[in-house]
């Protein structure tokens, strides 16, 4: 049809018919009427192809199925807000669990630990039972498989005995300390660590710090100071213990920073190594400065005054003393220096306030508004610090 309209517009020059010139064609347009009920649609790039292919339902099916499941993780790796709230509200939950059992477990701890030592004054026995508790636990559950075995090996040891040593000092120090004053006495000068951190930092290993670190140390000296002055127990040779505490403490953390970098050793592993490495440092030096004879006169005496409770209380502060330094280095694989350090913060107040509650240390105003600001700067620290 449209041919034949094509060839009926096509008209002969009389001129060229007779000559053997070219011949000159002339067009006109043609105009065709418009399709019925034609609508113009937009191109687009997600139009579906005019073909249909043998799996086009099952596709369909399956795009239906994958439009109701949640989306999976885009290519640079983030997650939908839906998705990844719940980890980390499990995540969160997790740490405050750990939390709390750490707060608890070394409230009890100093509970029963203060109890023994009134009854039977003899830190380095004392102090050699709660390292001899927590190997044994550890022992039989890597035993038994309920914890599993770290893989060590004699680097691993030699990078351990430095903060073994500096472990075991200061955990004498702080139970001799323990032995001659109060609790919150001693829980108040140790919370001036963050002070002998600082100087041994600068002075040893030649860091700097800011200066809101230097000037966070000013509240904790200053605290710890009128804390010492204003106490009505005041002994010198607790005092002491708790300052050697804290210096000992403060290099082992150095230590231990330096000697485990690259060690795939878990918290929990690694705090039994480190108890089972001071066990045996510690038991020569035990021997030497209390012995057999002391202890056996002691314990009778302390059986006799207390009863069979008395095997008890040192049964529970040997056990919850591993248990509660347990959980603190299992809480520090899960979170970050910073929030470690305001646990360990919050930590020491939980201590001073309940061995204030039960053993009913007579406390001055000064004496605890010198506790409030050591511990007041000791946060302020770890927020400097980070």
């Amino acid at each position: 049809m449209l041919a034949a309209a094509a060839a009926a517009s096509v008209k002969f020059s009389p001129a060229s018919a007779g000559t053997g010139t070219t011949t000159k064609l002339a067009f006109k347009p043609v105009h065709l009427p418009p399709l019925p009920n034609a609508v113009r649609r937009p191109l687009s790039l997600s139009a579906r192809p005019l073909y249909r292919q043998e799996p086009f339902l099952a596709a369909t099916r399956n795009d239906r199925a994958a439009s109701m499941a949640p989306p999976a993780a885009t290519a640079d790796g983030a997650r939908p807000v839906e998705t990844a709230a719940a980890p980390e509200a499990a995540k969160s939950a997790k740490i405050g669990v750990y939390f709390a059992t750490w707060w608890a477990l070394n409230v009890i701890f100093n509970i029963y630990n203060k109890k023994v030592l009134n009854a039977f004054p003899y830190p380095w026995l004392t102090s050699t039972l709660s390292l001899a508790a927590g190997s044994a636990i550890m022992l039989v559950s890597w035993a038994t498989r309920i914890a599993e075995a770290p893989q060590t090996d004699l680097d691993f040891w030699k990078a351990l005995s430095p903060v073994a040593i500096a472990h075991t000092i200061g955990h004498v120090a702080a139970t001799v300390s323990m032995a001659k004053v109060a609790v919150s006495f001693t829980h108040i000068i140790k919370s001036a660590e963050p002070a002998f951190s600082v100087l041994v930092s600068r002075f040893f290993l030649g860091e700097h710090f800011p200066l809101p670190v230097y000037f966070s140390l000013l509240p904790i000296i200053g605290g710890c100071a009128l804390a010492a002055v204003t106490e009505l127990n005041f002994n010198m040779i607790g005092f002491m213990g708790a300052m050697i505490s804290n210096l000992a403490f403060v290099f082992r953390n150095i230590f231990s920073k330096k000697g485990m970098k690259g060690k795939s050793v878990s918290g929990m592993n690694y705090y039994a190594c480190l108890s089972m490495l001071s066990l045996v440092i510690l038991l020569p030096f035990a021997f030497a400065m209390e012995g057999p004879k002391v202890w056996a006169a002691g314990w009778q005496n302390a059986v006799a005054e207390i009863g069979p409770n008395f095997v008890w209380w040192v049964a529970a502060q040997s056990v919850f003393y591993h248990l509660y330094n347990q959980v603190s280095y299992m809480s520090l694989d899960e979170i970050s220096p910073l929030t470690f350090s305001v646990g360990n913060t919050m930590k020491r107040i939980s201590v001073i306030v309940a061995s204030i509650i039960i053993f009913r240390t007579p406390v001055q105003p000064v004496n605890a508004l010198g506790a409030a600001i050591a511990i007041l700067g000791t946060f302020i620290y770890s927020q400097a610090k980070q």
